[in-house]
C-alpha cells in the first residue's frame, strides 16, 4: 500500500513543479527533489526505501507550498501532503489495512498538527527571502509590462488575457472611474523608444517623507509575478506595506521583484502626494534633434504660445482635427519614424499616440515623459468577499504626464481625443467581452477568482506589520498582568498537551485492533513492518493452529469493519463479534498456559 500510495503522489507533485518559475534556485531545489524521490521508488525494496521515498515527497510538499502560494496549488498541496504522510504511516503502522483506513489517519494526524501550524504562522517572526531571483529572462515575466517601451510593444501586450493584478477596494465602495493604474515611468528617449529613469535609492522619495491627510479607506493589491519592481498603483496613495517605496517619479516599488504572487495595502489620500510635485530634471525635456524635422517644426509653432497650457491645449486641438485611426495593427510603417505615424499612416496605438505627443510637447519645451501601466479592469462581486477589481495583461495602457506650473505632474491620454476605431481593435473588443460568454461559467469562475483572492491575500498579506498589530493589541490588552498571563498561558498549553496525549493513549488501548495485537503478542508474535492484520493471523494460525479458527474469525471481522460499507447495525454486530472472538481466544490461551 505504502508504494501505491507513493505512486499516486508522484504525479501530483509533478503536476505542480510544472507551475514553478524556472528561475528559482529553489524551483530546481523542488524538480530534483521529485525526481530523486520517483528514482528510489522505482529501485524501492525494503520498508526502509518507502519510507525514504515518503519523507522525500513531504519535504517536496513543503518546498512547493513556499513558492505556489494560490488557492489551487494549495489544495494540491494538502491533497500530496495527505497521501505522502498516508504512505509513510503504511511503512511504520502495523495493523491497518486499507488505503481508505490510512489516509483517514493521516487527516486525523494533519488535523492535530492544525492548531499548532496556526499559531506558528501567526507568531513566527516574519523574514524576508533569502536569495533574489533574475526573472529577465523567464517566460512568465515575458508576458508583463517592460521597462523598454516602443509604440508597437503594449498592442503585443493587449492580445493577452493573462491576469496582471487584482484590486480588493471593499464592499461598499466603488473602482474610480478614471481608473488608470501606473505601473513604470519612461523619461529617457531615443527618438521611438522609451526607457525608464534609473531606480536607484537616489531616485527614490524619502521614507520619512510626509503624506498629508489622513487615510479615507485602503486597497488590497495581488499581482502576478513579474522582472521589475515596479507594481501597479493608482498614485494618490500612500504605502501600508514595509516592503514598499515610492519614487520620485511615481513609480511604487518593491524591495525585489515579485518572484510569486504578492499582496501589498495602500491607503487612499485625498491630498496630492509628493511625487506629483517633484520638479522636473533635464531628462523631462531630453530630445534627439533633426530626427523628426516636420514634428519639430510643428511643435516650434506652439512655442510662442504664454503658457504651458496653452501649448498642450494647441496640441490637443491639432490631435483632434487629424483623422487619427486607433488600430492594433497599425504596420510597421516605412521608415518607422513619429513624421510618418503622425503625417502620412496616422494609425496607431495607445504607445504611437502617448510616444508622439510627449515629444511634441518636450519639443515646444513642455515637460513630458510616457507612463505604461493599465487601466480600467472588470469588476466581479463574488458571493465570498469583497467585490474587487480583475486586471488583465490585455488592460494595458500608455499615457503621458506634463509638468504644469502650480499643479505638478498631470495625466494626459492622447489615445482618448481619437474618434476612430479600426476592425481589428473592435473585434478584439467584442472577443475579450464575450469570452466564457455562457453565463453560468463566467459566475463560476467569478466565485472561483473570489475565494483565491480572499486565500491568498489571507496566506500572502500575512506580514511583519499584521504580526506586530497582533502583538500590540494582546499586550494591551494584558496590561500590568503579562508576564503572569504569559507563565498561564504556558501551563495552560503543557496541561492541555499531557491531556490530549492521555486521551490518545487511552483511545489507542480501547483500539480492538490494538487490543487484539497485544492478545497475540502474549502468543510471542509481534506484527512486522508493513504486515496487515489478516497476514499476522495467518502467521499466528501457522504457529499455533489450535486457536485457527478464532483467529480466522477476527481477522474476517477486522476486514468486513476495515473495508465494507456495512450499516451501523451491522458495523456493531461485527464489532461484538470480534469482540467476543477476542474474549474467546484470552480464554483458550489462559486454558493453554495452565
Amino acid at each position: 500500500m505504502s508504494r501505491t500510495l507513493a505512486w499516486c503522489t508522484l504525479p501530483l507533485l509533478l503536476l505542480q513543479c510544472l507551475g514553478l518559475e524556472p528561475s528559482m534556485v529553489l524551483a530546481w531545489v523542488t524538480v530534483a527533489l521529485v525526481l530523486v524521490s520517483s528514482f528510489k521508488l522505482l529501485e524501492a525494496r525494503r520498508p526502509l526505501d518507502l519510507r525514504l521515498v515518503a519523507l522525500l515527497q513531504l519535504i517536496a510538499v513543503g518546498l512547493l507550498a513556499a513558492q505556489s502560494p494560490g488557492l489551487l496549488a494549495s489544495l494540491l498541496q494538502m491533497l500530496s501532503a495527505v497521501m505522502a504522510l498516508a504512505s509513510l504511516l503504511a511503512v511504520d503502522v502495523v495493523g491497518v489495512s486499507g488505503i481508505r483506513e490510512l489516509l483517514m489517519r493521516s487527516l486525523q494526524l494533519l488535523a492535530a498538527a492544525l492548531p499548532l501550524a496556526l499559531i506558528l504562522f501567526l507568531l513566527l517572526p516574519r523574514i524576508g527571502p533569502l536569495w533574489n531571483s533574475d526573472l529577465a529572462g523567464s517566460a512568465r515575466a515575458r508576458t508583463g509590462l517592460s521597462p523598454d517601451l516602443d509604440p508597437l510593444s503594449i498592442a503585443e501586450l493587449v492580445r493577452s488575457d493573462d491576469p496582471a493584478a487584482r484590486l480588493s477596494l471593499g464592499a461598499d465602495r466603488d473602482p474610480p472611474e478614471d481608473a488608470y493604474w501606473r505601473v513604470m515611468v519612461h523619461s529617457h528617449v531615443d527618438g521611438t523608444r522609451w526607457q525608464r529613469r534609473s531606480s536607484a535609492r537616489s531616485d527614490r522619495l524619502p521614507s520619512q517623507t510626509q503624506f498629508g491627510s489622513n487615510p479615507v479607506g485602503q486597497q488590497w493589491w495581488t499581482v502576478e509575478p513579474t522582472f521589475s519592481k515596479a507594481v501597479p498603483w493608482d498614485g494618490r496613495s500612500r504605502p501600508a506595506s514595509p516592503d514598499l517605496q515610492l519614487g520620485r517619479s511615481g513609480e511604487l516599488l518593491l524591495q525585489q521583484p515579485p518572484a510569486q504572487q504578492r499582496v501589498y495595502r495602500l491607503q487612499d489620500l485625498d491630498d496630492p502626494l509628493p511625487w506629483q510635485l517633484q520638479p522636473p530634471s533635464a531628462v523631462d525635456l531630453e530630445l534627439p534633434r533633426g530626427r523628426q524635422p516636420r514634428l519639430e517644426a510643428l511643435a516650434a509653432s506652439w512655442r510662442d504660445r504664454p503658457t504651458d497650457r496653452a501649448r498642450l491645449a494647441a496640441a490637443e486641438a491639432w490631435f483632434r482635427q487629424q483623422p487619427f485611426t486607433y488600430s492594433l495593427q497599425p504596420g510597421a510603417g516605412r521608415s518607422g519614424t513619429l513624421d510618418e505615424f503622425l503625417f502620412e499612416s496616422q494609425v496607431g496605438f495607445c504607445g504611437h499616440y502617448a510616444s508622439a505627443f510627449s515629444v511634441l510637447m518636450r519639443a515646444s519645451g513642455v515637460p513630458s515623459r510616457v507612463v505604461s501601466g493599465y487601466r480600467g479592469g472588470r469588476l466581479v462581486r463574488p458571493l465570498s468577499g469583497s467585490p474587487y477589481l480583475d486586471i488583465r495583461q490585455s488592460d494595458a495602457h500608455a499615457w503621458n504626464e506634463v509638468w504644469l506650473e502650480g499643479q505638478g505632474w498631470s495625466r494626459v491620454d492622447p489615445t482618448t481625443w481619437v474618434q476612430r476605431i479600426d476592425a481589428s481593435a473592435r473585434l478584439w473588443s467584442e472577443r475579450s467581452d464575450q469570452s466564457f460568454s455562457a453565463p453560468w461559467w463566467r459566475w463560476l469562475q467569478w466565485q472561483w477568482w473570489g475565494l483565491d483572492l480572499a486565500w491568498t491575500q489571507w496566506w500572502l498579506g500575512w506580514n511583519q506589520v499584521g504580526q506586530q498589530g497582533l502583538l500590540q493589541r494582546l499586550l494591551a490588552w494584558a496590561g500590568d498582568w503579562t508576564g503572569l498571563i504569559v507563565l498561564l498561558g504556558a501551563g495552560a498549553s503543557v496541561a492541555i498537551g499531557l491531556l490530549i496525549l492521555r486521551w490518545l493513549r487511552r483511545a489507542a488501548a480501547a483500539d480492538p485492533l490494538q487490543r487484539s495485537l497485544r492478545l497475540l503478542s502474549r502468543l510471542g508474535i509481534e506484527p512486522l513492518p508493513g504486515e496487515t492484520f489478516p497476514q499476522l493471523c495467518r502467521r499466528a494460525t501457522s504457529l499455533q493452529p489450535d486457536v485457527a479458527d478464532l483467529l480466522d474469525g477476527m481477522a474476517q471481522q477486522q476486514q468486513l469493519l476495515a473495508h465494507a460499507r456495512l450499516p451501523r447495525s451491522e458495523q456493531r454486530q461485527c464489532s461484538r463479534r470480534w469482540r467476543q472472538l477476542r474474549a474467546a481466544l484470552a480464554r483458550r490461551l489462559q486454558v493453554m498456559h495452565q
